[in-house]
């Protein structure tokens, strides 16, 4: 089992440059959130507003992908060079993602977490390698203020996001029209 990917974190301010466009990244939520996903539609949405092409919408996204890049070709502007394992700088194979989370700014410090996790799923063939973990591990590192999720109760994923350190603060509702 290969084990080495690279972290990239996509900003409004580098995502022209980034190793994905915003399509590419809803093509792979759309094919990997499983039974929890939304309407490719939905996800663009959120997508555009994590990279801030709506007036006063912000956030980022953090993207796993092999590790067969060069170097120097790496996103301009990356906030993060660290690379989880070696690569193989002379190898001009395509980029695979292989996992990513969408984090939209909420704004609303005090009174709602800063921070709301939107998105996040990993390919199947690429579970059981930590990346869910890296993924949410450097959201939780670059995130300006609190974050919040939600995850179904029957989620496998909501064991880790409960080892990474997300507790259960409230019981949500909603009320739909």
């Amino acid at each position: 089992m290969n084990n080495t990917y690279l972290i990239d974190i996509i900003t409004p301010e580098n995502y022209r440059n980034a190793p994905f466009t915003p399509g590419q990244i809803a093509d792979f939520l759309y094919e990997h959130l499983d039974q929890f996903g939304d309407p490719r539609e939905y996800i663009m949405r959120c997508i555009n507003y994590a990279l801030g092409m709506k007036t006063g919408r912000s956030g980022f996204i953090v993207t796993a992908s092999d590790a067969h890049r060069d170097r120097d070709s790496e996103m301009a502007g990356s906030s993060n060079k660290n690379s989880f394992g070696d690569t193989d700088s002379g190898n001009s194979a395509p980029i695979n993602l292989l996992g990513t989370t969408v984090v939209c700014e909420t704004d609303m410090r005090g009174y709602v977490p800063e921070n709301l996790v939107v998105y996040i799923a990993v390919d199947a063939k690429a579970r059981g390698r930590g990346i869910g973990k890296a993924l949410m591990e450097k959201a939780v590192e670059i995130a300006r203020g609190d974050l919040a999720l939600h995850v179904e109760p029957d989620n496998p994923a909501k064991n880790l996001y409960e080892r990474i350190g997300f507790t259960h603060k409230y019981l949500e509702m909603r009320y739909s029209k």
